[in-house]
């Protein structure tokens, strides 16, 4: 295993997709809900431990070598929100072609046959993270860091919010990122024991409808 490959997968560099959508924040920024960084933790707080879990779970269930068709379907019934899914779906595809360009795997040929049009990000996380040499807890951490990280930078420019603030956010949810992605492996391990059911199915019913009315503005900044 090397690590390394980590800091690529996670670095937002990486030409995966993520910088044109916001992870709810756009919506959550105009509904008044996000003004300030105190705002903002909470807000990430609620995506770390509802989608992040459920998003961490499932790469680490790919990155174990579960059927991707199956944690694809699971990834659909957790995700109620047509928006989301298309969004996700989207986000999936660009990651695929990022990472078939730098860990070329038959898994990753494969799963680009199996879903032309993209399956859910998570998973491909998960595959990619499997094809670079990581392992389940790899793949929910980028998961994870991805589920805060994104509405955190979004935010920067939403709101013209202190980057040091925004950054100061993250570092104190460090610790939760922790224990959730523990729990997200862990998930995963009983997954392929027991079967998907046993997958979280965490929701944060507020991102679904924001998600859905985002969605229809004529105008955003952001595709999500």
């Amino acid at each position: 295993m090397t690590h390394a490959a980590l800091l690529v997968l996670a670095d937002g560099r990486f030409p995966a997709g993520g910088h044109a959508h916001s992870g709810g924040a756009e919506a959550a920024v105009k509904a008044g809900r996000i003004s300030c960084a105190a705002d903002l933790e909470d807000f990430c707080r609620g995506r770390l431990h509802t989608a992040g879990l459920v998003a961490g779970a499932l790469a680490a269930a790919a990155a174990l070598g579960l059927d991707p068709r199956e944690l694809d379907a699971a990834a659909d019934a957790r995700t109620p929100s047509p928006a989301l899914r298309l969004a996700a779906r989207r986000l999936g595809r660009q990651l695929l072609r990022a990472a078939r360009a730098s860990w070329p795997s038959a898994e990753l040929d494969g799963i680009a046959r199996c879903f032309p049009k993209g399956a859910h990000q998570p998973v491909v996380l998960g595959l990619a993270a499997r094809a670079a040499g990581l392992g389940p807890a790899e793949a929910a951490y980028c998961a994870l860091y991805e589920s805060v990280s994104g509405p955190a930078t979004a935010t920067v420019r939403l709101l013209s919010l202190d980057p040091f603030d925004a950054t100061g956010v993250l570092a104190r949810l460090a610790p939760e990122l922790d224990a959730v992605a523990r729990t997200a492996v862990d998930a995963a391990g009983r997954a392929a024991a027991e079967g998907l059911q046993a997958l979280p199915a965490a929701s944060g019913p507020l991102l679904e409808i924001m998600a859905e009315a985002h969605a229809s503005w004529p105008a955003r900044l952001f595709a999500s």
